[in-house]
């Protein structure tokens, strides 16, 4: 019977990783075809134009948009297909953040739509067509992430695991045609740049992509071109962020939602005064050292290098604040006693993953440079920062990344709760031990008690003592020796209390500084801000093409391993 019982589970199981296996290999189809005609476009294959690039992306979000509509609809017509909310499916930074990027989108394909009026007269009517769909297809999918935060019932299992993975891989492909798009518009600016900084033997001639026709509103057309390019690192990260949550949705579908009690604790600024300080601090300070360096650069060669040796003290000034905070956490995570939380969580083994797998973009870009200044033959004085610049690149997200994931994995302590019973239970027994302004009202309710308007619940409590007076003074003396004999264990308790919270105070500091300097240091990659592209070593070193499709290829994971970082260490701080 145990065994007949125990079956249907089994076979029920093998359905769900069939749906899994077969909605996964078609996500990975799908995303390689739309990858090699990326390719095939960026290397301008014969045949290929920018037109079926964009009909093929048209093509995919259509049909996520009427799968998003079906969904929506029998959603809205059976609500009961909307049951429990499984709390690993959407975290609060993925849902903030998409919501803050889609809104941006939005104004990108505005931007998109009004340059295609301008020039419509020689462009494809796909390009007028994509930025329409895509504007529909951002708002149903921030629609859609916050409908399927949810368990999806077993019935539509197949189909929503098809649905989801198709979604998944769109918005990967979109993610790919924005850095791609970026990078092209980018390239003649560093050459330039390049040029400045006396690299005149880079000869490459690079695309250009301007239309051939002249703009009806100059004005207009020019507000809207360089819009375009400062909004794509937005639309970029919306992309990587929607294909993230979309991930953990389709990774959840079919699992069985866990039981327990969730503990909401509203977060809280009080404590954090010295990390939100120095992180304004250097948050601040990032911000004037873009605006310089976006200013100096490409200028002359003298204010070109300036920029960059501004650039490389200032990161490597904050980069060895980061790592001496990261220490520090994980320090006092070594003196502490806490258990870890081993529970199954598919959101939080995914923000390990991305924390480490994304880094490995900001790797790549540091060792290039670290090889590039040993095997050049001529050094400029400004390229000897970039190593110790590089070197710290590397230990920063190595140590930022151990403090994240065990931040992450650790359980929340409840010291508060016990603290309160402890101080209670002192009351009730007639410790001596001076209280905190909350408890000490417990005391001047004693008034209360003796006109009787309090009824007394706990035998032995303050005004049970004082009305049983009559049982003379050798019970009240052998109480107040017991007191006594409790009072030193009080005491201890406290203590260990006090260095609890103290450990507690510095690491959300630590949580904060190294959230605002991870939005920092998010700013100058995502802005233009490039040093990678224009201190000209590496180009000279592996050659012009080579580093910036390495530069191209790796930039993309380490702008959003900065803000995945910003937004881990945001759930950090509130769960500390």
């Amino acid at each position: 019977m145990e065994k007949a019982a125990g079956s249907p589970s089994v076979g029920s199981s093998y359905p769900q990783k069939n749906a899994e296996i077969l909605s996964s290999q078609y996500g990975i189809n799908l995303f390689l075809a739309g990858l090699l005609l990326t390719f095939a476009w960026a290397v301008h294959a014969v045949g290929i134009s920018k037109s079926h690039l964009l009909s093929y992306l048209i093509t995919l979000m259509l049909i996520q948009v009427l799968w998003m509509l079906w969904y929506l609809c029998r959603s809205c017509t059976q609500r009961r297909l909307i049951q429990e909310k499984d709390t690993h499916a959407g975290a609060r930074w993925l849902k903030c953040g998409i919501t803050l990027f889609a809104v941006i989108t939005l104004i990108l394909d505005s931007f998109k739509i009004g340059y295609y009026i301008d020039f419509a007269k020689c462009l494809s009517p796909t390009e007028g067509i994509f930025p329409v769909t895509h504007a529909v297809h951002t708002i149903l999918q921030v629609k859609k992430n916050y409908c399927l935060c949810v368990q999806i019932p077993a019935i539509i299992t197949l189909f929503s695991r098809f649905g989801v993975i198709h979604s998944v891989f769109t918005n990967l492909l979109l993610w790919t045609n924005g850095v791609l798009t970026e990078s092209k518009h980018q390239l003649n600016e560093h050459k330039e740049r390049l040029i400045t900084l006396g690299f005149g033997n880079i000869t490459i001639v690079l695309d250009d992509h301007a239309p051939q026709c002249n703009c009806t509103t100059t004005t207009l057309c020019s507000i809207f071109s360089q819009g375009i390019y400062y909004l794509y690192p937005f639309n970029i990260e919306y992309h990587i962020l929607a294909s993230t949550m979309l991930y953990v949705l389709w990774k959840n579908i079919g699992r069985q939602v866990e039981h327990h009690q969730q503990h909401k604790t509203p977060f809280k600024f009080q404590g954090i005064t010295v990390g939100m300080i120095l992180g304004l601090i250097v948050l601040t300070s990032t911000i004037a050292i873009v605006v310089v360096y976006l200013i100096q650069i490409g200028r002359s060669k003298i204010k070109s290098e300036s920029a960059l040796t501004m650039f490389y003290l200032h990161a490597i000034f904050v980069l060895a604040l980061m790592c001496t905070a990261g220490i520090v956490g994980l320090l006092i995570y070594r003196l502490e006693d806490r258990s870890l939380d081993n529970s199954k969580n598919p959101a939080r083994k995914l923000d390990g993953e991305l924390l480490v797998g994304t880094a490995a973009g900001s790797w790549i870009l540091s060792w290039g440079s670290i090889l590039a200044i040993i095997c050049a033959q001529a050094h400029p004085a400004y390229t000897w920062y970039n190593l110790p610049y590089s070197v710290l690149v590397i230990i920063e997200k190595y140590i930022q990344n151990l403090f994240i994931i065990e931040s992450i994995h650790r359980e929340q302590e409840k010291g508060n709760d016990d603290i309160k019973t402890l101080r209670i239970v002192s009351i009730s027994r007639g410790s001596t031990l001076s209280l905190s302004p909350l408890y000490k009202e417990i005391y001047n309710r004693r008034a209360a008690c003796d006109n009787g308007e309090v009824p007394c619940l706990v035998r032995g409590s303050v005004c049970g003592r004082e009305n049983d007076a009559g049982g003379g003074g050798k019970a009240e003396t052998s109480q107040e020796k017991s007191s006594v004999m409790h009072s030193g264990s009080d005491f201890s308790f406290y203590s260990r209390n006090s260095a609890t919270n103290s450990k507690r105070r510095i690491l959300k500091n630590i949580a904060a500084f190294l959230f605002l300097c991870n939005l920092s240091l998010w700013i100058p990659p995502a802005f233009g801000c490039r040093p990678e592209y224009d201190n000209g070593l590496e180009e000279i070193v592996f050659g012009f093409e080579p580093w910036i499709i390495v530069v191209n290829l790796a930039m993309p994971f380490s702008i959003f391993y900065r803000m995945h970082s910003a937004a881990s260490l945001f759930e950090v701080n509130y769960k500390t």
